[in-house]
């Protein structure tokens, strides 16, 4: 059929594509919350060190 109206084959690929890129969007956003925690950890794992060398007597 040519009616112009879209098959259930392009309602499940439009489909599996919505879901394939709010899956991407919730898999980066992750990443970033990883790299924001990772950095805060480090940059407070240097300040206690320079806090401890600082008053070490």
């Amino acid at each position: 059929m040519t009616d112009g109206a879209p098959s259930a084959d392009d309602g499940s690929a439009e489909s599996l594509e919505r879901r394939r890129l709010a899956q991407e969007t919730k898999d980066e956003r992750q990443v970033w919350y990883f790299l924001a925690y990772f950095l805060f950890g480090i940059h407070f794992v240097a300040f206690v060190m320079i806090y401890a060398v600082r008053h070490a007597k």
